[in-house]
């Protein structure tokens, strides 16, 4: 382990280990290999959407937000 790393040790579901398991005897990777994968791919969304909420807050803040025509024709483009 290089000296970048940290261990972080996490209890997990019985059920989620199991499915983890399965994982790492059908694509032959380890365990932290696939947990880190996952943990990059959920922070990176996660990042993605927070950021993306503070912008829109920011913008509401400024008073950007759409007209009640903007809304109509969204609605009437995609609406129920």
């Amino acid at each position: 382990m290089s000296t970048a790393e940290k261990i972080l040790n996490v209890r997990l579901p019985v059920e989620l280990h199991g499915q983890l398991e399965q994982l790492v005897q059908a694509t032959g990777r380890s365990k932290s290999f696939l947990t880190v994968e996952a943990l990059k791919s959920y922070v990176s969304q996660e990042q993605w959407q927070i950021a993306d909420i503070q912008a829109g807050l920011q913008e509401a803040d400024q008073g950007e937000f759409a007209t009640a025509e903007e809304v109509r024709a969204v609605y009437a483009k995609y609406g129920h």
